[in-house]
């Protein structure tokens, strides 16, 4: 017999999947939340059953647990762990652990990946295409390469695990993988699907419009509420304000913490472990803490939101020759404009700014960075533009 201790997102789901496929009735599956496991474990093991093989995917113990752990498997216990996350590397020290964050291949690996590898290689399951597609299309939404690569099917997956039951997407998959050649959506599930897109752009424009921006240890954070989406809204208010370094998303209803980014050369796991979480490099999450709590909800509760840069300008257009126009909170204007020698500044009050940029983009940077300033929309560049021309007769 076997147990399989997981995480119940998605690719904690692929991986409850894979064991029922490989093992049908004789493995017992738990879905757990990061906080959950270690007391699944600490029950297991209080039951000493010796012909149970436990398989722990996606999620790592804590360290009490992880002594217990090798105790157990010194003593002739059976236990295999199989992780992702660059904060479980340490597992690789026993004979049990297999943490792995890249692959051979150069692709970044996930639970699910590894432990279809796992049970192919131990003859507990055949590999055919239908399994192996949906297992792809899992690893790249947990890795976020589905954006990448423009493999829209690993999202939508994502999107109808959240829109049924965990017992119906179980269900409705293991189905297909057993009895399809290759993996599709029915027609039906196409439908809703697309409703669904509809929802979250509704959902993830009105967060643009909520998001706060604050300073942490040097780098800067944008910092919203929300319930849902949050993979999808982390990934497109990156997007939408990239001056930030990385997204705080807040869901106060279970008084979790996902931290998101779009930026190569910042790693939320960092983040997300002063706060007793970890994850991936772009992808991470913690509990609300009250060290949390004091930074990222009492300090910004009454902050001004950003503001969006105008959208439909004719003229008052990012690095435009004639300079482009920036309004803050305060009702400053800046003009970001070329300078002589490849060079940009900052005007303000109708004077330049001291430091110069070497291109648009480092410009804009900071003016946002340092003064929440957006794109200013056309009538407000047309009326001061027109106020210029006013003084400059005057003053002929």
């Amino acid at each position: 017999m076997y147990t399989l201790l997981t995480h119940n997102d998605l690719d904690g789901i692929g991986c409850g999947i894979l064991a029922k496929l490989a093992f049908g009735n004789d493995v017992h599956v738990r879905y757990n939340s990061v906080s959950r496991l270690d007391k699944e474990v600490e029950k297991f093991l209080e039951k000493g059953e010796r012909d149970q093989f436990l398989i722990i995917t996606d999620l790592s113990v804590n360290e009490e647990n992880e002594k217990k752990l090798e105790a157990y498997y010194q003593d002739g216990g059976k236990v295999q762990l199989l992780d992702h996350h660059k904060t479980a590397l340490h597992f690789n020290d026993y004979d049990w652990g297999k943490v792995i964050v890249e692959q051979e291949d150069g692709k970044l690996a996930s639970a699910t990946s590894l432990l279809y590898e796992y049970l192919a290689d131990n003859g507990y399951l055949e590999e055919k295409p239908a399994i192996s597609e949906f297992v792809e299309h899992v690893r790249q939404y947990d890795t976020w390469e589905w954006e990448k690569n423009d493999n829209e099917t690993a999202h939508q997956l994502n999107a109808l695990f959240f829109l049924v039951s965990i017992d119906e997407f179980e269900e409705k998959m293991l189905h297909r993988l057993m009895t399809d050649d290759h993996f599709s959506f029915t027609e039906f599930e196409e439908k809703i699907l697309k409703m669904e897109d509809t929802k979250i752009e509704r959902y993830i424009r009105r967060k643009k419009r909520e998001i706060v921006q604050i300073e942490v240890d040097n780098r800067y954070a944008g910092v919203v509420y929300a319930e849902s989406y949050h993979s999808e809204l982390g990934n497109e208010l990156g997007k939408e304000y990239p001056h930030l370094d990385f997204i705080i998303i807040l869901n106060m209803g279970s008084k979790r913490i996902s931290y998101r980014t779009i930026h190569d050369d910042i790693d939320v796991s960092e983040i997300a472990s002063q706060y007793g979480g970890g994850g991936h490099a772009k992808a991470s999450g913690s509990s609300l803490t009250v060290d949390a709590y004091n930074l990222f909800v009492a300090e910004t509760f009454y902050l001004e939101p950003l503001h969006e840069d105008a959208k439909w300008n004719r003229y008052n257009l990012k690095e435009s020759s004639f300079g482009s126009m920036y309004q803050s909170h305060q009702d400053e204007l800046f003009f970001i404009h070329p300078l002589e020698e490849e060079k940009w500044a900052i005007e303000r009050d109708g004077m330049n700014m001291e430091k110069t940029f070497s291109n648009f983009a480092e410009a804009e940077r900071f003016l946002k960075r340092n003064h929440q300033a957006w794109l200013a929309r056309e009538e407000v560049f047309v009326k001061d533009l027109m106020e210029k021309v006013k003084e400059s007769r005057e003053e002929e």
